[in-house]
């Protein structure tokens, strides 16, 4: 029986903050050691470009993240890890799924709807300062997804639309063309945790709210005394269930530790000592991947080396896909 194959591409703008490893760099690792699993994993930096026009800040972003990866354990021998731009046959691919792709379809995505709304709401022209790079994300991401006939893409709720208009889109192409891609699914775990940032809200690189991953010791420390707190004094219960300190403790500790936290809350921790043991906790859990971050940063002839390698692997399977489909859309030799 065959391996499943599953998919996860990740956008190479800003520095890997510690939502991203807990609600997807982790489980991703994890689950590339199943056996019965085909892992793909991809730099996404043709993607990075829609977000981004600093051309130091997409390479910086690109060496980092790929160091991460790498730091955490994840094991390229088992799993495929490439740059998108080392594999031409992808944007290739995506153009021909462009001309299948219907424009009422993209019409519909939430991203391009939702910056046409607030060009309306600011009184601007509803296109104003859209690139066709926003519009036609979605295709590129089915290209992304199709180009290694993928059975399931683990997403985050906001992201299942773009895998619909890539079932979409590759149907389309099935009708016209015959079989050559399997419908991908969807894969959203609502037991991954979403990281609160240190002003309570969602962490996430838009709100300047992060905590980086391999921070140095001390400035881990200082990021982690920012963390929103009350006014509650030591002696005083506290609630777990909206404290962002415990939020992300949970995230981090074992079932015992948890619910151990929950009890020093109840007892009224003071919250210097509850972000002193968090510290400690993070710090005690990353501190070796760290070691290895910083000797990949020093390098970066290794990580190209290992992005290479994967590169040549993604294209055992992308080169032979691509040349079946442009038999199958009329692109050949003339015999």
């Amino acid at each position: 029986m065959s391996k499943q194959r599953v998919l996860t591409g990740i956008t190479t703008t800003g520095t890997p903050h510690l939502g991203n490893y807990v609600g997807a760099i982790r489980p991703a690792i994890q689950a590339s050691q199943r056996a019965d699993v085909q892992s793909f994993y991809f730099l996404a930096d043709f993607h990075a470009l829609i977000k981004c026009q600093e051309p130091e800040l997409v390479h910086q972003s690109t060496r980092e993240i790929a160091a991460t990866w790498l730091a955490l354990g994840l094991d390229v021998n088992n799993a495929i890890f490439y740059r998108q731009s080392d594999v031409p046959e992808i944007p290739e691919l995506c153009w021909m799924l462009t001309c299948m792709a219907a424009k009422g379809l993209m019409n519909r995505a939430h991203a391009y709807k939702a910056s046409v709304d607030a060009n309306v709401a600011a009184g601007e022209d509803p296109d104003f300062a859209i690139t066709m790079g926003l519009y036609s994300y979605p295709i590129l991401m089915a290209a992304d997804i199709l180009m290694f006939n993928a059975h399931k893409v683990p997403v985050g709720r906001d992201q299942i639309q773009h895998i619909e208009m890539a079932r979409d889109i590759a149907g389309r192409f099935n009708h016209h063309y015959g079989e050559h891609f399997v419908l991908p699914e969807a894969l959203v775990d609502d037991s991954v945790a979403v990281l609160q940032g240190l002003d309570g809200r969602k962490m996430s690189k838009s709100y300047g709210n992060t905590i980086p991953l391999f921070l140095p010791e001390k400035q881990l420390k200082k990021s982690i005394n920012k963390i929103l707190t009350n006014l509650l004094e030591p002696g005083q219960a506290k609630d777990p269930d909206t404290s962002p300190v415990f939020q992300i403790w949970q995230a981090f500790a074992t079932p015992e530790q948890t619910a151990e936290m929950r009890q020093q809350f109840a007892d009224g921790i003071a919250w210097g000592e509850a972000k002193r043991q968090l510290f400690e906790l993070i710090n005690s859990q990353l501190a070796e991947a760290r070691e290895k971050y910083e000797a990949l940063l020093a390098n970066p002839a290794h990580i190209e080396e290992v992005l290479q390698q994967g590169a040549e692997k993604a294209r055992a399977y992308s080169k032979p896909m691509l040349e079946k489909v442009r038999e199958a859309v009329g692109i050949r030799k003339i015999k």
